[in-house]
């Protein structure tokens, strides 16, 4: 953190969040405990507020001209009540006391009837701090961010004259948030977040080839503007796709496949991290379900989740139930040792809530979700590792693909390989896809590298309709078989 970021981290975000989400409706701890009266109706097991202001904008350039320059503000609040296994939520639009009454009382129409619950006294929840308060939109002045894409856009063509098409983007965010509930929490959290992207494509005759780069994480604009951080994505755009021009068509078969650090750990994050989260184990429906204790991966391999990292991506200081995020191991040495939780599944399971409670916006329930999920480093060097394969796949960055949570069956596609052959990297290949079941790839690993990375700042995670940020990391990792689909036999 700069020192100027580093100084807000000492405001308090419950004094700032009450001032703009509360005051402006008159909504004082009497309002608060008319609403709670009404969805702490007889079988609610708790209940909770969700109060949110959000400001957004972003910026597109594309070929030299701004196409898109787009600003919104939204502020509501969403209301929820618990009982067993059933949730009954709601939200409205506009935070005042007649408002949040109507929302409370369709939230609470999940009672069954019961023993009543009591509100208990507000008090407020103490927590890390992981990045600055600072409006990312007040940092730079829009002039200046139409330079910071101009910028990226002439690093990316100066790479070489086959660049022939660019698109600049630039977005960010202030997220203030309050989360009031019934067992006496009262947390809040004020939320910067910025990205940068740089996509290219690149032309020889007649074929056509992309890339694209980019990051950022929970800070102002002030940090992507250094020129050597928008020259550099700008650089591995163009890079990525000159390399896909010389690419020639991916080898098919069961290959061993190594897979680069960063960003490929997104294949983690889908095809293994969704299915360690607990609504979907509590269910009964992944492929890890009831498996605590048992050995699910190789013994190389060693899975955190972690939402405490400093002004990453997908940190938070609390979760979107009020609960300071944490660091928590998921699994260790290859045994299975928890899932990622939040209050109502944690609470049907038996186990501590681990801070990963998420939702998208105040219009939306929460649910178990990833922060930043990566694998830890291992013993081996990546040159070692390289050297290890006879034939094999090396895929350095991945684009789409599709998983199923019961089965953990995925499918990935590689938007940079390397063909392997004799312990070298011969050149790049195109149309690779990676397909194989998470938990049985997990058991295959048997070469893991010492060098960690984590992504550049750029995930986006979906679940149930919900997008939330993300984080994903690994080290250079070695499968020693998986299916590759691709046009060569």
């Amino acid at each position: 953190m700069s020192q100027a970021e580093a100084a807000t981290v000492t405001a308090d975000p419950l004094r700032d969040a009450e001032a703009q989400l509360l005051a402006p409706a008159a909504l004082d701890e009497a309002g608060l405990e008319q609403v709670f009266s009404r969805l702490l109706r007889p079988g609610v097991d708790f209940a909770d507020l969700y109060f949110q202001a959000t400001r957004r904008e972003a910026w597109v350039l594309e070929d030299g001209i701004i196409r898109e320059g787009s600003y919104s503000v939204d502020c509501g609040v969403g209301a929820r009540a618990v009982a067993g296994e059933r949730t009954g939520f709601a939200y409205c639009d506009e935070i005042d006391l007649p408002g949040l009454l109507d929302a409370a009382s369709a939230a609470s129409a999940v009672a069954r009837g019961g023993a009543s619950r009591r509100l208990e006294p507000f008090r407020a929840a103490s927590g890390h701090r992981l990045y600055g308060a600072d409006d990312p939109l007040a940092s730079l002045g829009a002039d200046d961010k139409v330079a910071l894409l101009h910028r990226a856009e002439a690093a990316a063509r100066d790479v070489d004259p086959r660049i022939v098409h660019v698109v600049a983007s630039l977005a960010g965010a202030h997220d203030t948030v309050l989360v009031a509930g019934s067992e006496g929490g009262w947390a809040a959290d004020v939320r910067p977040l910025v990205r940068l992207n740089v996509s290219v494509l690149a032309a020889a005759g007649e074929r056509r080839e992309s890339g694209s780069a980019g990051g950022g994480g929970r800070y102002t604009y002030t940090r992507l503007v250094a020129p050597e951080r928008v020259e550099a994505y700008a650089r591995e755009a163009a890079r990525q796709a000159l390399v896909n021009l010389e690419a020639e068509e991916a080898p098919a078969g069961n290959l061993p496949v190594v897979l680069g650090p960063g960003w490929p750990g997104v294949l983690l994050h889908e095809a293994v991290g969704h299915g360690l989260e607990g609504d979907f184990n509590r269910k009964g429906t992944s492929a890890f379900s009831g498996r605590i204790g048992e050995r699910v991966a190789s013994p190389l391999c060693t899975v955190v989740d972690d939402g405490a990292m400093e002004e990453r991506r997908g940190s938070l200081s609390i979760d979107d139930e009020g609960c300071p995020t944490q660091r928590s191991t998921l699994i260790e040495e290859g045994v299975l040792t928890g899932y990622m939780q939040d209050r109502q599944n944690a609470g049907l399971m038996g186990a501590p809530r681990t801070g990963n409670a998420r939702r998208e916006s105040y219009a939306h329930p929460p649910m178990p979700r990833m922060t930043n999920t990566y694998m830890l480093a291992g013993p081996h060097e990546p040159g070692e590792i390289i050297a290890s394969v006879d034939r094999g796949l090396y895929a350095v960055h991945f684009g789409g693909g599709q998983v199923d949570i019961t089965s953990g069956k995925f499918v990935f596609s590689a938007s940079e390989a390397y063909w392997i052959e004799n312990g070298r990297i011969q050149h790049p290949v195109k149309g690779a896809t990676l397909i194989g079941n998470g938990p049985d790839v997990l058991t295959r690993v048997d070469m893991v590298g010492n060098d960690l990375e984590l992504d550049s700042g750029i995930g986006v995670c979906g679940k149930e309709g919900q997008s939330v940020p993300v984080g994903v990391g690994q080290p250079t990792l070695k499968v020693d078989g998986m299916t590759v689909g691709g046009t060569q036999a």
